[in-house]
């Protein structure tokens, strides 16, 4: 039977705890005090949960960078190329090394315009005020809104098909009002796109969008 390979974290803890990281890796998470041996029988123990996970991870979609591909941005097909970094007509041009990391770069100010015209439209239609929208790099959200009304966008969601990120637009500028996820929320939402759930159902299956382009 094949070994499973993890890392051990150990700290001032009382726990046990495994967990396969995005980037495929196990690591165990241990108290100070605690045995090797300890550990190793623990990881045994959750053999087929850890095999299971990393099956997950290995079946995860991905994109290709190579010249010839194609990707879709906001809807458009973009033809990939090698040369300087930038996009110029319905072509993306890439380094030939990189590629994922310039694309990346490129992408934060090139989202900019039409998330923050797509927001504006919306809030203007239906009421809302909001300060400012940026463009980050996260990937544990694909919006967000904090108090002084600043939306933040993760660039990853140029992928999404247009109905989608207009959920999250939406979504980000109910947060204007109602800084929860609770029924009124919801409701302010459903005013907007009363078929909000079919959206937000579909969002799921592009998590692993948050898993590429890492810079």
């Amino acid at each position: 039977m094949e070994e499973i390979a993890y890392k051990v974290i150990r700290g001032r803890r009382r726990t046990l705890t495994l967990n396969v990281e995005k980037n495929g890796e196990v690591v165990v998470r241990a108290p100070l005090s605690l045995s090797d041996a300890e550990i190793s029988r623990f990881v045994k123990r959750h053999r087929r949960w850890v095999l299971k996970r990393l099956a997950a991870r290995q079946n995860i979609p991905q994109i290709s960078l190579a010249d010839g591909e194609r990707i879709t941005i906001f809807g458009k097909s973009y033809l990939l190329a090698t040369g300087r970094t930038r996009i110029a007509g319905d072509t993306v041009f890439l380094p030939q090394e990189g590629r994922a990391e310039a694309l990346a770069r490129l992408l934060k100010p090139f989202c900019y315009e039409p998330m923050f015209r797509l927001t504006q439209q919306i809030a203007e239609r239906y009421g809302f005020a909001f300060s400012r929208v940026r463009i980050s790099s996260a990937r544990s959200r694909w919006g967000s809104c904090n108090r002084e009304r600043v939306i933040a966008y993760t660039f990853r969601l140029a992928f999404l098909p247009p109905e989608i990120i207009e959920y999250i637009a939406v979504h980000e500028l109910c947060h204007t009002v109602c800084f929860n996820h609770s029924t009124a929320f919801w409701r302010e939402v459903s005013r907007i796109l009363p078929d909000y759930k079919v959206r937000r159902s579909n969002l799921k299956s592009y998590g692993y969008l948050m898993d590429l382009f890492l810079k």
